[in-house]
């Protein structure tokens, strides 16, 4: 397995304007070879910025670097200058393999309200 961050500083002000236009953006993801998830992710605040990070889980480093090659990533990220003055700087790009992969071995909970 493969993992592709991206982090992101957002201005101050701006964390809901991200979030639009980040949901809104046209996504093939599931449609390529090798897709596991994805998950955008808040997390803290300081005065300068808040941090999110884009997280997707492929099959093998492979499989991300066919979809960094490929089509469907242009058309993908065609719309990003609609982030111009929301993030400060450019995405910081992280890749991991993974090395270890645990689950819960507990029963999920269902409550019935």
């Amino acid at each position: 397995m493969f993992i592709a961050m991206n982090r992101f500083k957002v201005a101050p002000g701006q964390e809901q304007t991200f979030e639009t236009v980040w949901r809104s953006r046209e996504t093939r993801l599931p449609e390529m070879d090798g897709f596991v998830n994805f998950k955008l992710l808040r997390g803290s605040s300081t005065p300068e910025h808040t941090l999110f990070a884009s997280h997707t889980v492929w099959e093998s480093k492979r499989h991300f670097d066919g979809w960094v090659e490929s089509q469907a990533f242009g058309k993908s990220h065609q719309g990003d200058g609609r982030l111009s003055g929301i993030i400060l700087g450019h995405p910081e790009f992280e890749g991991f393999e993974v090395l270890q992969d645990l689950h819960s071995v507990m029963p999920k909970m269902c409550v019935t309200l």
